[in-house]
């Protein structure tokens, strides 16, 4: 399948004003009988020249999480798109299946990883259905990525604490492995992950890892445990008040359902973590990416412009965050 841009054309066939004006921009520009045209921009001026441009992309992996969370791994076809593709963890990209729709997924893999990049699905929809009935081979659709994501300058040097509920392990993720990525920047890293169920708990092996690295404090709980699980039992809260922080060198980051914010706010600032050293993604209330749809507006803010990661003093002045 290609998908290339279409050079517009007058009703005579001759190239219209638009397209040599694009010619004069790149320079020279090649056009073939059917009037698709190329030019030699680097990627970087490719993907700024039309964010609305879904860029193809293969997916190379696929792994099965729980029952409806899948891992994806994906490649962009265009060379160029593929070494030019950089993200910050906590941002997201726009999804497109063509002929069925498009759906914003906030990336999972670290910066550092070059070349590829994974997303997340839970099969929650009929988008997200079809998506999970792809193959290998298969190809989508990227726009992005979008948004504003976890402060990597600011965390550096510092404890980190990240706390995550059900699929907000996933953005997450991306931060927690550029911190394994790039570990002597970084001080004291505490991973809290809460699940309602065993069978719920995604990235295991993962998780098995950080679990048997010294430089990691790794804290699993479940709200309803099956006769094999070994962990913690209750709320995601619960293991907050026991940590030994400090609460002057610590930036907690927070991801998963919106009722989790209010608690897990609440008990940092009981171990008097600052308000402006608490991030939170708001990532479930994207669209479009763009700032065009208005689905993502909470308050005066877009999500997905000036989010999805907000610290506390931002969010607690946005009406209806948490």
């Amino acid at each position: 399948m290609m998908n290339s841009l279409r050079a517009p054309f007058g009703n005579d066939g001759h190239v219209c004003e638009c397209a040599q004006h694009i010619n004069s921009i790149s320079g020279r520009m090649e056009i073939d009988p059917l009037g698709n045209y190329s030019y030699p921009l680097s990627g970087q001026e490719l993907m700024a020249m039309n964010p609305y441009r879904p860029w193809s992309a293969r997916i190379t992996s696929i792994t099965e999480l729980t029952e409806t969370e899948k891992l994806f791994e994906f490649r962009f076809i265009d060379e160029r798109i593929r070494n030019a593709f950089r993200h910050k963890p906590g941002q997201f990209v726009e999804v497109s299946i063509f002929g069925v729709g498009e759906a914003p997924i906030s990336i999972s893999s670290s910066p550092t990883k070059e070349g590829f990049f994974e997303l997340c699905v839970r099969r929650a929809g009929a988008f997200t259905q079809v998506l999970h009935e792809m193959q290998c081979g298969d190809i989508v659709g990227i726009r992005g990525p979008f948004g504003r994501g976890f402060p990597l300058d600011l965390m550096r040097g510092h404890d980190v604490l990240c706390v995550a509920g059900g699929l907000g392990i996933a953005p997450l993720r991306s931060l927690i492995n550029n911190i394994h990525d790039e570990r002597s920047s970084f001080k004291k890293v505490t991973i809290i992950y809460g699940s309602r169920t065993p069978s719920e708990v995604m990235f295991r092996d993962q998780f098995e890892m950080w679990r048997h690295r010294k430089d990691f404090d790794l804290y699993l709980t479940v709200d309803h445990p099956d006769d094999g699980w070994d962990g913690h039992v209750g709320l995601v809260t619960a293991p907050i008040p026991t940590l030994e922080l400090n609460p002057d060198d610590t930036f907690g980051a927070i991801c998963g359902p919106p009722v989790m914010y209010k608690f897990v706010v609440e008990e940092m600032r009981k171990r008097n973590i600052s308000y402006d050293h608490i991030y939170m993604s708001f990532e479930r209330h994207m669209k479009c990416g763009m700032g065009k749809c208005g689905h993502c507006q909470i308050g005066h803010q877009y999500c997905c412009v000036d989010g999805p990661v907000f610290n506390y003093w931002e969010a607690k002045n946005i009406q209806g965050s948490m």
